[in-house]
């Protein structure tokens, strides 16, 4: 107990030292990413990935893409990803998988159509390489993944395990804000995502891993937390996550948090007996109480502008006509490109392109969902489709799954604000598909 203990709180000062370190010396970011892959290989080399040990280290890997991204470690923009899908399929080899998750690569071939397409009809000033990578590494991670983990067994306490493996990273992340921009005051001027809160790497991004380490650090605390120390460090951890996810000004990552929490408390509730209710109670007062706190310090070290952010206002209170930062107009150009050709869509990757003459520049989609529907077509559709009906169906013989429902959640909230650009919400959905059980101590005699 006591080892567990000191290993816990070891890892959590290590990753904080890591911060700290990367701050002062960037170069060590890459030396960080290489060593991930390195140990990473080895692990599951010398395993034979006997525990699921591929889990474990993707787990790590999507927790830490971000920082690596905003402290110049990736060695590519698809590096998490590639990475992940590397680890599925390598313990696919020793590991086997279900083939009722084969599934999902009738998803990847529903996207091929839009790779002829791209290749016929792309332009000499797209980079037709790029441009499919860009676009189609996500729903590969997501497929390679799903097929993995697709009514793998595992235990409720591993799963655990693999989602804190995943926070450490986070905590990395938390820490490197904090010092590079120690002072909120200074650099918040107005309503819009804050670049400088979000050490200046893409705020949506930031956002969106801050408010999973939210939800990861919140279960660890109301699960996993086994003495007072513990109950106390997860405390503190889950409310600087939230104040630096708060204070990017990026509003997804964090309402998809509290839609997950939310969800998660609920879900507890609802299977709790009398007893489990009761103390539940009291963790919702808490639970309101901290999340009230950590607002009210928010607003004062925004002066008020997180308030008029979270509420659709300028910084001098006037109501903003678009309630989500411009993204109505992609998503509607998308959804106009989509009747234009409804049957394979524009091809992979040239929505991008195509939405230029419609709004006179080009914008990355923060929607997965309508990117599908216009460069995809129909076949989009279907794809889409396969994408939210399996895990349900699976969920029907895995009701001691706890964390399905916040894992759909995470996944469908983050792929309409943030798309998908890291390797995140491929990797929760697959969480989804594992099927879990929760291992009740046998009854001694008396």
């Amino acid at each position: 107990m006591k080892n567990s203990k000191l290993t816990y709180l070891t890892l959590i000062v290590f990753h904080a030292l890591l911060a700290l370190v990367v701050f002062v010396i960037p170069f060590i970011s890459k030396i960080y990413a290489l060593l991930i892959i390195i140990v990473g290989f080895i692990i599951v080399y010398t395993s034979k990935n006997k525990n699921n040990e591929v889990l474990f280290v993707s787990a790590y890997l999507v927790g830490a893409e971000v920082f690596l991204r905003m402290t110049g470690g990736n060695l590519n923009n698809e590096f998490a990803k590639f990475s992940v899908i590397f680890f599925m399929i390598f313990g696919m080899v020793y590991s086997n998988f279900s083939k009722n998750g084969l599934i999902y690569l009738v998803f990847l071939l529903l996207l091929v159509p839009a790779i002829f397409i791209t290749i016929s009809e792309a332009g000499i000033d797209v980079d037709l390489k790029k441009s499919l990578f860009f676009n189609l590494s996500g729903p590969l991670c997501i497929a390679m993944c799903a097929i993995y983990m697709f009514n793998r067994r595992i235990a409720f306490d591993t799963l655990g395990k693999v989602l804190i493996i995943m926070g450490f990273p986070i905590i990395s992340i938390t820490v490197y804000l904090f010092l590079y921009a120690p002072s909120i005051k200074d650099v918040v001027t107005g309503t819009q995502s804050n670049f400088e809160t979000s050490g200046g790497f893409g705020p949506n991004q930031v956002s969106t891993i801050l408010g999973l380490g939210m939800f990861i650090f919140f279960t660890q605390l109301i699960l996993f937390s086994k003495s007072k120390i513990e109950l106390f460090i997860n405390s503190i951890l889950f409310i600087f996550i939230s104040y630096r996810g708060i204070v990017t000004f990026s509003r997804g990552g964090i309402m998809t948090a509290a839609a997950m929490i939310v969800c998660f408390l609920f879900l507890l509730y609802y299977f709790s007996n009398a007893k489990g209710k009761s103390k539940l109670n009291l963790i919702f007062i808490l639970t309101g109480i901290v999340s009230i706190g950590v607002w009210t310090y928010s607003s004062s070290q925004t002066g008020g502008l997180i308030e008029k952010r979270y509420t659709n206002k300028d910084a001098r209170g006037r109501e903003k006509k678009d309630r989500l930062g411009g993204r109505e107009e992609i998503m509607d150009a998308e959804i106009n490109l989509f009747m234009d050709s409804p049957l394979l869509g524009v091809g992979a990757g040239l929505s991008k392109s195509k939405r230029e003459e419609e709004l006179g520049g080009q914008a990355a989609s923060h929607s997965e969902i309508t990117r599908l529907l216009a460069e995809h077509g129909v076949f989009g559709i279907v794809a889409f489709l396969i994408l939210v009906t399996v895990p349900f169906v699976v969920y029907i013989n895995n009701k001691q799954h706890l964390y399905f429902l916040p894992f759909i959640i995470f996944w469908l909230l983050t792929i309409n604000h943030a798309a998908m650009r890291t390797a995140a919400p491929a990797f929760v959905y697959a969480l989804s598909l594992l099927f879990v059980q929760v291992k009740i101590p046998e009854e001694t005699e008396n």
